[in-house]
């Protein structure tokens, strides 16, 4: 059986993990718009997040936890 001093020590655990993969995702959202191909490019990836340039700005998905983004790469003209 547990102790209160446990149970709280494995909550604090959970809690930093839960929120050094919130950070890591907000860092990972921003990198994809900040760096875009060529004007002549309309769909793009660095591997991880796949981007179209819309008339508002560039769309990107949502990258994965563990991706580790490459060169970028054009996909369509």
């Amino acid at each position: 059986m547990s102790t209160p001093g446990e149970a709280l020590a494995v909550t604090i655990a959970i809690t930093a993990a839960l929120a050094a993969v919130m950070l890591g995702m907000l860092i990972g959202l921003s990198s994809p718009r900040a760096t875009e191909p060529g004007a002549s490019c309309q769909e793009w990836t660095d591997g991880c997040v796949i981007c179209s340039r819309r008339p508002n700005g560039a769309a990107c998905s949502t990258p994965g936890i563990a991706c580790t983004p490459g060169p970028l790469q054009c996909l369509k003209r």
